[in-house]
């Protein structure tokens, strides 16, 4: 991977000229000037359409965003992405997270040996457990069959896995999934108060089995689970998903019960590991497996797509434009499906924690804009909360906006009001609405004497950007290409900025104050 600052790039200072002489166009003359222009700004890939057409971009955009990737070699480092070399250079470790849904016979080397034999003994181990389970022949320590699965974990451990069986909750089965990961003891206590030991299963989640939120909580609900039980009975209700197979064994729980986690895979990157095995367990191994497939095939579009028409480059190109000419530091997302209620908490972890950095990969520190804050809510519930700001605000914020063709249920009268919306809203952060648009509104009214006093606060300048993501149905593997997209959006802005987007020592000093300040008291 070569080292380059992106601002010292011919192309950087091209967009630098080029930002001041579009900086006042306005979206609606941009599609006044082109009737073709959704048509040339949207990347069609499988069941999604993403149009990028709402964007303050025009087809020279596009063509230094362009120039700036092949500035910075985006393809070498993209091909040491998904080969196996270790990119994540300050922790010496590759960045894998694709080979666990890679659905080819190749061979991904680590350290000179292929690891794809273990991803799919591991997908093979959670399969048969995942099945025992859900069919009711894994039976807890009174012969009862499983009901109720509790994944103790917290960050990659508890956001990823949560979102998805949140997402899917459509698919899931008969299993009730719950989630501890905050230390705070009344969390632990509102999980377990209403489940029964006989037949709850915990599954704990944690590469080292040395944090301290996860084990603090694993023995509180060990200690609940022992006023009915035994310690013999830990092994019947208890697995793990860890590397230290010393400290699980100590903690009670059986050696096959172990499912393993591999340094190469980072924890915001891992539900595709067996720390989904809450997932498994929620939807089925199928669904989980299919989850896998629509990851990969975004995988394969990114890998294998020219940079003009993939979306993950595209899309990355187009938030650094944002971030780094026109100086927004906030993007927000806004699903209109309330299945996809977590997706913002868990990008939240997946892109700031990622690159939100300031030493650049020369370990020099950064004169520019890198990393994003990520937030948002569902529709149409933002829009009885927020989205005023982005309507008539002072700030610029580019916004994601995901819809679904078609609904799950099928209830045709909500679900055409809820795309009105969703359309509504993009097509109004776009065009705004004029002075003159105002003035005609409050006359048709009946509001003339009302005019002077309310133009003014009526008025939206528009000229907001917005991204449309559009997919035929939220199914397992529509979420799998969803999640996939924006892993690989985060890989591609840190390649640009030239950062390491997969090391996380950010999280660390607070948590060691915080073990210092514990031990004094």
């Amino acid at each position: 991977m070569k080292n380059i600052n992106p601002i010292e790039t011919k192309a950087w200072q091209k967009l630098t000229n080029h930002y001041n002489s579009i900086n006042n166009v306005h979206l609606k003359s941009l599609f006044n000037n082109d009737s073709n222009r959704k048509n040339k700004f949207t990347i069609h890939f499988n069941d999604f359409e993403f149009d990028y057409s709402k964007n303050r971009i025009t087809e020279e955009t596009l063509g230094y965003l362009l120039d700036l990737a092949n500035e910075v070699d985006l393809k070498s480092n993209v091909e040491a992405y998904f080969s196996g070399e270790k990119i994540n250079q300050t922790e010496n470790r590759a960045v894998l997270h694709t080979a666990l849904r890679n659905q080819l016979n190749n061979e991904i080397f680590v350290d000179g040996e292929n690891i794809m034999p273990l991803v799919k003994e591991t997908l093979k181990k959670m399969e048969s457990f995942t099945n025992k389970v859900t069919s009711g022949e894994w039976k807890g320590y009174t012969g009862k069959a499983i009901t109720d699965v509790v994944n103790i974990g917290i960050g990659g451990s508890d956001l990823g896995p949560d979102m998805v069986v949140e997402s899917l909750k459509f698919y899931k089965n008969h299993l009730n999934v719950h989630f501890v990961s905050n230390i705070d003891g009344d969390h632990v206590q509102e999980v377990i108060k209403n489940l029964n030991p006989e037949t709850t299963l915990f599954v704990i989640v944690s590469k080292t089995f040395t944090t301290q939120e996860t084990l603090t909580n694993s023995t509180t609900i060990k200690k609940w689970f022992l006023k009915s039980a035994s310690e013999n009975d830990v092994a019947k209700h208890f697995v793990a998903v860890s590397t230290n197979l010393k400290a699980v064994s100590n903690f009670g729980i059986a050696t096959d019960n172990i499912f393993p986690m591999w340094d190469w895979v980072g924890g915001r990157f891992s539900l595709w590991s067996s720390v989904g095995l809450s997932i498994s367990l929620a939807i089925g191994f199928k669904n989980f497996n299919d989850l896998l497939i629509g990851a990969f095939e975004m995988d394969e579009h990114f890998k294998n797509t020219p940079f003009e028409k993939n979306a993950p480059v595209i899309l990355s190109l187009i938030g650094i434009w944002y971030t780094n000419f026109f100086n927004t530091e906030t993007e927000v997302i806004l699903p209109y499906t309330q299945y996809l209620n977590k997706l913002a908490p868990y990008l939240q972890q997946a892109i700031m924690e990622s690159n939100g950095k300031s030493v650049d990969r020369n370990g020099k520190k950064i004169t520019y804009q890198t990393g994003n804050i990520i937030w948002g809510s569902t529709g149409t519930n933002s829009q009885h909360a927020f989205m005023q700001l982005l309507h008539q605000g002072t700030k610029l914020i580019p916004a994601d906006f995901i819809g679904f063709k078609q609904s799950l249920y099928g209830n045709d009268e909500h679900h055409n009001k809820l795309m009105a919306n969703f359309y509504a809203q993009t097509q109004a952060l776009a065009e705004g609405k004029t002075k003159e648009e105002v003035h005609l509104d409050l006359k048709t009214q009946g509001k003339m004497a009302e005019i002077e006093t309310l133009l003014p606060f009526k008025i939206f300048e528009g000229n907001k950007p917005s991204t449309t993501i559009l997919i035929e149905k939220l199914t397992p593997k529509t979420v799998g290409s969803l999640i996939a997209f924006y892993e690989h959006k985060i890989a591609v802005q840190g390649f640009i900025w030239n950062i390491f987007s997969f090391d996380q020592f950010g999280v660390e000093l607070g948590k060691e104050l915080a073990q210092k300040l514990y031990q004094k008291n």
